[in-house]
């Protein structure tokens, strides 16, 4: 039986994909160890207050129409209740009057949100209902925010603004704010003399130069510190303060639930000790927001409602960045198996020498550890039906390629070129030639588009580094294992090969060194120019 084995390679084959096997699950166990940051709640063990909009799922409150049942909100409220003492909204016709009778059940807060636009017959009605809810709602309201991010978009002047908020002041006995980001109330002053106190947002991730996570407590500091100085005698509020737990680097600013525990915990105790407020944004994940703002805009929640709790434990306990890492590693170890049986496959009726089947395992581990993370990522990712199509398009390149490129190896098989399978040199090919061109070609389209858009349009565009950085290994190996035979060079395949390595030069400064996913996936790209630009034309 194992001389049998032996005879086609089974035997020797073993110790790589077990060695493969063995460092994927590794690699996995670590990425999703837990990470253990101390809690920064008050002493009652509650947040001061959380942002609250209670749209869920498919809910967008930029559709016409879009109505909030009574009973939602009522569940949302009696689940913050359970962790927060206040919530804060932004727009009455966020379910204002249901919010403030829920919140009353519940003994919490509001911070009542006044939403003001352009549109100034919108703005009289929003004011008038407000006004009229404020009023009924004394004993459950402790300030008025009239108007959110109003001159960060531009909507109204700063005498109108002034003017919209002293008009509700007159009419309210609640204390009256306004708020926006930290660098309008600095540039706009005078709006300090309209308001009771000054609420300001400080959001390291979209800073115009991002602060990482393990640095946005001292940001916070520092930019309280500036605005006090500012407006002395005026109480600050930080009236938004967060962290993403999913979504693309900006610079060193990492997306994640660690990232997000530790910068909201941090945050947290600083303003135990400094004795100041900080309102959390936000309570429930918004996965309308991911059409402005990517898929980052949508994973600001710190409270999941499948769960019924937090995202992570308010008392300080560990969170895993990837809590399905155990999936992940059964996964990693299927593809392993998968790459090394087509391997199998290919050699069948010979005995390679032991160093192919350590090359298998060097082709077979980047994707085994990558085509999960790939996977992970792929709900949050995708919110319309052409992000669907690339996110599950990428996954699939990323899982064909290494089993494909596996066979090719040990046939001995090198990738064809472009006009090769195109039909333009006369040469016959079979499945192997068909299945390695359409992978790499999807690959090549996949990776050029996404590069593209991330020189043209990268602000909120996510860096799919897993995908691209497991479908090249492969086809690097295969290169190096079955070089194509001389021929006169591949012109298309130079020309791709330089759009690649310019958008990958740009991406990478423009991005940062910081940013390892950016770095990461221009790797990825730089690979692939390699392997297109070293593509030869097969004599006709």
């Amino acid at each position: 039986m194992f001389r049998s084995a032996d005879r086609y390679g089974i035997g020797s084959a073993l110790a790589p994909f077990a060695l493969t096997a063995l460092a994927a699950g590794v690699m996995w166990w670590w990425l999703g160890a837990p990470v253990r940051l101390p809690s920064g709640l008050g002493s009652d063990g509650k947040l001061y207050c959380v942002s609250y909009a209670p749209y869920r799922d498919d809910q967008d409150p930029l559709v016409e129409g879009t109505q909030i049942h009574a009973r939602q909100i009522d569940h949302d409220l009696a689940l913050i209740a359970k962790y927060s003492n206040c919530v804060r909204t932004y727009a009455v016709h966020d379910g204002g009057a249901a919010i403030l009778e829920a919140a009353r059940r519940y003994g919490l807060k509001v911070l009542f949100g006044l939403w003001l636009s352009g549109d100034v017959e919108k703005n009289r009605q929003e004011i008038a209902t407000g006004v009229r809810l404020a009023n009924k709602y004394r004993d459950v309201i402790t300030a008025i925010v009239v108007g959110n991010e109003v001159l960060l978009r531009g909507d109204l002047s700063v005498g109108n603004l002034i003017a919209t908020i002293r008009s509700v002041k007159a009419e309210v006995t609640e204390p009256v704010t306004y708020a926006d980001v930290w660098e309008f109330w600095l540039r706009n002053p005078e709006v300090a003399n309209a308001v009771d106190f000054v609420t300001i947002h400080v959001l390291p991730y979209w800073e115009d130069f991002p602060i990482a996570a393990d640095r946005a407590v001292a940001h916070v500091a520092s930019i309280r510190a500036r605005v006090a100085a500012a407006f002395p005698g005026k109480d600050i509020l930080i009236g938004e303060f967060g962290w993403p737990s999913a979504g693309r680097m900006r610079e060193g600013a990492l997306p994640s639930p660690s990232n997000q525990e530790r910068a909201i915990d941090e945050t947290l105790a600083l303003a135990q000790r400094e004795h100041f407020n900080v309102n959390v944004i936000e309570a429930f994940d918004q996965p309308w927001k991911r059409w402005l703002e990517g898929t980052v805009g949508g994973q600001w929640g710190i409270f999941d409602r499948s769960a019924g709790g937090p995202k992570f434990s308010l008392s300080g306990d560990a969170v895993s960045n990837h809590p399905l890492w155990r999936i992940n590693v059964l996964a990693g170890v299927l593809l392993a198996a998968l790459t090394f049986g087509g391997a199998l496959f290919g050699a069948r009726n010979k005995a390679p020498p032991s160093s192919f089947w350590w090359r298998i395992g060097a082709l077979a581990f980047p994707p085994a550890v990558l085509v999960g993370w790939t996977a992970e990522a792929i709900p949050a990712e995708s919110f319309s039906a052409g992000g669907w199509l690339r996110s599950i398009s990428f996954a699939l390149v990323a899982a064909a390629a290494p089993i494909v490129c596996a066979v090719a190896c040990a046939k001995h098989r090198p990738l064809p070129s472009f006009s090769a399978l195109l039909g333009r040199t006369g040469l016959r090919l079979d499945a192997l030639d068909v299945a390695l061109g359409v992978i790499f070609i999807a690959l090549f389209l996949l990776s050029a588009q996404t590069g593209l858009g991330l020189v043209f349009d990268p602000r909120y565009r996510d860096i799919p580094f897993a995908p691209i950085c497991a479908a090249v290994a492969p086809f690097l190996v295969l290169l190096w294992s079955a070089r194509r035979p001389a021929g006169s060079p591949a012109i298309a395949e130079r020309v791709a090969a330089a759009l690649l390595a310019a958008a990958a030069i740009y991406i990478v400064f423009n991005e940062s060194f910081a940013n390892w996913q950016a770095v990461w996936f221009c790797v990825g790209l730089l690979i692939l120019a390699f392997i297109l630009a070293s593509a030869q034309d097969a004599p006709s």
